[in-house]
């Protein structure tokens, strides 16, 4: 057997073969090889990085979430994937959400997500339907419930809605709070990176279609889904106030439903405002139902081309007054919704539709039995 011995001249000789001598590499290429090692594995953990931020969301990581939002104090803030609960002020709230939506550098692509957002009095008397809705389908959804303050939800751990509440103040029908309430609702959301599509409900919506309807229909929209219209009369430019000029024209002045779907770069728009808020706050009192006017009226005047300028969120107003009609248990039986399927024909991304309803209301807590029994054959859930 032969073995390969080494020379002191660096001569090399295998299997009886000479080699020629190797020399010493230089210094210089020993430096780029060094170079070169530090900058792919500085690749490596970014990669790594990028990817678990991708699985694990924002949550994972609170400090760099502080780093990037110098400007909103994070500090005790329990983020909305585990409780949608924080210790901000309005003020520090919409400031933070404001922060949190540029924060862009360290996503990778996130599955979007819709925010379901309840604007309640206290408990949500159909959330038995609600969670039928829901089941199956987790990492597409998030769910924020703004209740009457001191109200504590009774879920289950299991629930859906257990810990979705979020801090609330009072609201009052007609008044600005309730706009309010809104805003705080999104700026909630909008602490979630992964939440695209926000929609706000009451307690007494349901949803009429099935989630994976809703979620193909409302992410695959190239419009936001809020009515603005200019309409005349006294419930439409007869409730503008002129002192609003030169802030809000009466050109400008919109009315729409106060149920609506929003992208992020809505919402992210009607939480910044600043300018016309004051106008509305002051000038726009409980006869002239602010909820109705002030976000439809700010979004035309911002971004028209973005609004499909209609409610994703069924009503009977056809037996008029301040408030739409009420389905009660007798209410409810399949004419029901077959009659708001064909009510209305609308448009989709530009294109005649019959699907122009998601959701509709209101409906009492009798009607949820009979809900229940038609939802899995009128409904698909």
């Amino acid at each position: 057997m032969q073995f390969a011995v080494g020379s002191l001249d660096n001569s090399n000789y295998y299997l009886g073969t000479t080699a020629r001598p190797k020399h010493p590499r230089p210094l210089q290429f020993r430096f780029l090889q060094r170079i070169m090692l530090f900058l792919v594995l500085g690749l490596g953990v970014c990669i790594v990085s990028l990817n678990t931020i991708g699985y694990f969301g924002q949550d994972a990581f609170p400090i760099m979430q502080s780093m990037k939002s110098q400007s909103c104090n994070l500090a005790g803030l329990r983020f909305p994937k585990s409780k949608p609960l924080h210790n901000l002020s309005d003020t520090e709230l919409l400031k933070c959400a404001s922060s949190a939506s540029r924060i862009q550098d360290y996503r990778f692509a996130p599955t979007p997500k819709i925010a379901f957002m309840f604007l309640t009095k206290g408990p949500l008397p159909l959330a038995q339907l609600w969670e039928r809705f829901f089941a199956g389908h987790p990492g597409l959804y998030s769910i924020y419930v703004h209740a009457t303050p001191g109200y504590i939800g009774d879920y289950s751990s299991s629930s859906v809605f257990y810990h979705r509440q979020i801090p609330s103040e009072v609201v009052r029908w007609g008044e600005m709070s309730i706009c309010d309430a809104e805003r705080r609702l999104l700026a909630s959301a909008l602490l979630d990176q992964s939440n695209e599509y926000f929609v706000l409900l009451s307690e007494s919506c349901i949803p009429i279609r099935n989630f994976t309807t809703v979620y193909n229909y409302i992410a695959s929209s190239r419009y936001s889904f809020m009515g603005a219209f200019d309409e005349a009369g006294p419930v439409g430019r007869g409730r503008y106030n002129r002192q609003m000029a030169p802030v809000v024209k009466l050109s400008q002045w919109r009315k729409g439903s106060q149920w609506f779907e929003v992208s992020r770069k809505l919402a992210v728009d009607i939480i910044r405002d600043t300018k016309y808020y004051p106008k509305f706050r002051d000038l726009c009192k409980p006869s002239c139902y602010v909820d109705e006017h002030y976000f439809q009226t700010v979004l035309s005047i911002r971004s028209p081309h973005l609004l499909a300028n209609r409610s994703l969120t069924f009503a009977d107003w056809s037996r008029h007054g301040p408030h739409p009609a009420t389905f009660g248990s007798s209410d409810i039986y399949e004419g029901l919704f077959n009659w708001i399927s064909k009510s209305v024909r609308c448009s989709y991304n530009d294109q005649p539709s019959d699907t122009c309803f998601l959701f509709a209301r209101k409906f009492a807590p009798s009607a949820l039995q009979h809900l229940q029994e038609l939802a899995k054959d009128m409904f698909g859930y």
